[in-house]
Order: structure tokens, then C-alpha cells, then sequence
């Protein structure tokens, strides 16, 4: 299980959710700079977006190895995609035929001598900042539910990666009780391919230093004692061993898996290890 590389005939798909609700507005520090927390998880997705062009360009072009889906969810039941045209899901090969916008961005370097300095960038847009409204994360989550299974039903994905979906968030959904997330999420982790079932990642995101945290826990970790915490771990899949080399690099060797794919109070560049490590992990030919 987990074990099917990505090739041309066996690509596997990446559903990306995201809250864009007003909370998203509240500021951060983010490579060097104060940013909305829409804006620095906008500028994380573009930034996976673009790596994931890149692992699969190839002597003969970029290769159709990923799907790929990006919703964002607002409003009192919004969900809408934030691909160009609007679009739920593109190959990966179609997202790199699109002319990107350019912006010139401001990030953090590391200088021979150890210093950082900030240099300005030119970074492609895919995906806008959202901020506004209520957070109906159910709703978002039920749309990925039903677009993760009918491409796990296509007979060419049969054998395939299972998809991965990521959840971004820095609250609690708006739109369904506890029950009903744990209903949503449970049915999204029951689909997968002959290779394993999908797995969901939950990432909720903070704009501060905050005493409890939590970051791919395992079993031996002791629990945040924290209702909503909870939550989103029994909402969130256990990585299989795949994952387990890239989440012990970043966690530290002594990091005993197996691993829950969540975390509560990320910081931002928590964010960009997690997306990292759940888009890298996975062989690709």
C-alpha cells in the first residue's frame, strides 16, 4: 500500500481547501514582511503550485503526473474554485500552459555568511487572496468528497497514488457540528485507489507564537487538551510510512511515527513544511 510511483499512466491528484472567510484578513509576519494570512497562504499555494510544474518538466515538456484542485470556501455555503477560469480540477500539464500573472515579491535570504536578506522576486499568481464572510468548511469538504470520488473511479486512476487533500484553515467551520465534520471527513478518508486510501491533512494556521501546538503528532505525544484540537486529529488520516523519513527531517530523529496528518497553531513556514512534505514524499518516474 502507498507504494505506486507517479508516472504518465499513473498520475495521483492534490485537492488543496482553503479559508478564505474575514478572519483571513488578520496579519502575520511572513518571509521578512506583515501579510494577511490569505495573502501568505495564497503565496504558499503558488509557491507549491509552481514546484509541482517543476517536478514534473521533463527533456519533453511537463508531464501529466498530477491533478490538481483548489477551492476556497467563504461566505455563509460559498465554495468556489481559485484556478484560472474557474475551473475545479486541472492536469497539471494544462496549469502550466496558462500565462500566469507575474508579481515582484519581497522573501527572506540566507547570505553566505550565515545573515538574511530580503530580496524582491518575481513569483506566477494562479491563486488570489480571499478574505470575507463565514468559514463553511463542511460544505467545501463535501464538494472534495465528491470530486475525489469520481476521479478515484476513473478506471485510469484505478491503481493509482491515492489523492492527497490539505485543508487550510485558522478557525472552525460555520456551516456543521462536530459530528457532522467528523461525518465528512470520515467518508472523504473511505475513498482511495487499490494503492490506499485518500489522505486528509488538516493545517490550521495562527498569526502568532502560541504555547500549544501541535505538527504531524504521533501516538506518543501527549494530546493538546483542547476541544477543537481534537477535532481536526480524529477528523485528519495517519500517514503511512512513506511520509515518515520527510515528517522525522523536519520533527527531529527522535520523532516516533506513525504520524497524524494535522497540526493546530502552524506558523506560516509550518505550513510550507507540511504542504512540502505531503506533495514531495511520493515517488515520481
Amino acid at each position: 500500500m502507498y507504494t505506486q510511483s507517479i508516472t504518465r499512466n499513473h498520475r495521483t491528484a492534490f485537492f488543496i481547501a482553503i479559508d478564505c472567510s474575514g478572519s483571513m484578513s488578520e496579519q502575520l509576519r511572513f518571509r521578512g514582511r506583515t501579510a494577511s494570512k490569505a495573502e501568505a497562504v495564497a503565496s504558499i499555494t503558488n509557491g507549491l503550485l509552481f514546484e509541482l510544474i517543476e517536478r514534473a518538466r521533463r527533456n519533453d515538456g511537463v508531464r501529466n503526473y498530477y491533478d490538481v484542485a483548489v477551492l476556497g470556501y467563504s461566505g455563509d455555503d460559498e465554495v468556489h474554485s481559485l484556478l484560472p477560469d474557474g475551473r475545479e480540477m486541472i492536469s497539471i500539464t494544462e496549469l502550466a500552459a496558462v500565462e500566469p500573472a507575474i508579481r515582484r515579491e519581497v522573501v527572506e535570504c540566507r547570505t553566505p555568511d550565515g545573515g538574511i536578506a530580503l530580496r524582491e522576486l518575481p513569483v506566477p499568481i494562479w491563486v488570489e487572496p480571499h478574505a470575507a464572510g463565514q468559514t463553511p468548511m463542511c460544505e467545501a469538504l463535501r464538494r472534495i468528497r465528491d470530486l475525489a470520488a469520481a476521479w478515484c473511479a476513473e478506471a485510469a486512476h484505478t491503481a493509482s497514488f491515492p489523492p492527497i487533500v490539505f485543508n487550510i484553515t485558522d478557525g472552525e467551520a460555520t456551516d456543521c457540528d462536530e459530528e457532522e465534520l467528523r461525518t465528512v471527513c470520515d467518508q472523504i478518508k473511505s475513498l482511495g485507489t487499490a494503492d490506499g486510501k485518500i489522505l486528509l491533512v488538516n493545517i490550521h494556521i495562527t498569526a502568532g507564537e502560541m504555547p500549544q501546538t501541535a505538527f504531524f503528532p504521533s501516538e506518543e505525544e501527549p494530546r493538546i487538551p483542547n476541544r477543537y484540537a481534537a477535532l481536526l486529529y480524529d477528523c485528519s488520516s495517519v500517514m503511512p510510512a512513506v511520509f515518515d523519513e520527510a515528517i522525522r527531517a523536519v520533527k527531529g530523529p527522535g520523532a516516533l511515527p506513525p504520524f497524524r496528518g494535522v497540526s493546530y497553531n502552524a506558523s506560516a513556514d509550518e505550513l510550507v513544511a507540511m504542504l512540502n512534505i505531503g506533495s514531495i514524499s511520493v515517488k515520481t518516474e
